[in-house]
């Protein structure tokens, strides 16, 4: 348990000071960064070679912090939220305090995170953290530590070693929103 939160303090202390990690999160390893940073945000869309035009996920701690990030959230997503045992990204309209991460029609991903060291690591910086595939933009998401590219590990301020030697293949999330009919969509 003291390695455990080491690794948190580490961690914590890179994205305080506007840093980049690359983490394992509750799916597939991530590229991260405090995600009201916008010059860290900036720095994880060059690592990616990704257009600033695409937003990226953001991961919070539980889902009372959702309304921290979107007005008027909609119950509708929120009660399928609560009821997910597959860690599910939700699309909301009405975002707010997370200007650089709102994709074109204004809308921003979440994910509540169920893996214990991402809900740490945030509740201890106290701010979302990004969560984007561990990979350059357009290239193959990797499953595992083992299959991400020299390119990334060196390009970011921070290696979490947490789960580093874990073989199992993760998957992304599921993502929702609601249709035009006020119902929710499955998009992936």
């Amino acid at each position: 348990m003291e390695i455990f939160n080491e690794l948190i303090q580490q961690a914590s202390e890179v994205l305080t000071n506007g840093g980049t990690i690359l983490y394992p999160t509750d799916t597939i390893w991530g590229i991260g960064c405090d995600a009201t940073n916008e010059s860290a945000i900036r720095k994880v869309y060059q690592l990616k070679k990704r257009e600033e035009k695409k937003s990226m996920i953001i991961l919070i701690a539980s889902i009372e912090e959702i309304e921290f990030y979107v007005s008027n959230p909609s119950k509708k997503i929120l009660a399928y939220l609560s009821i997910q045992a597959k860690p599910t990204t939700a699309i909301f309209q009405n975002a707010i305090n997370l200007p650089e991460l709102l994709s074109s029609d204004g809308t921003v991903a979440i994910r509540i995170v169920n893996d214990n060291f991402c809900r740490k690591l945030i509740e201890k910086c106290g701010v979302p953290l990004v969560s984007t595939s561990a990979n350059i933009s357009g290239e193959k998401f990797p499953g595992n530590f083992d299959e991400i590219t020299d390119e990334i590990k060196k390009g970011v301020d921070y290696v979490v070693q947490h789960r580093k030697n874990d073989l199992n293949i993760y998957q992304p999330s599921s993502i929702i929103k609601l249709n035009d009919a006020g119902e929710i969509e499955k998009i992936r």
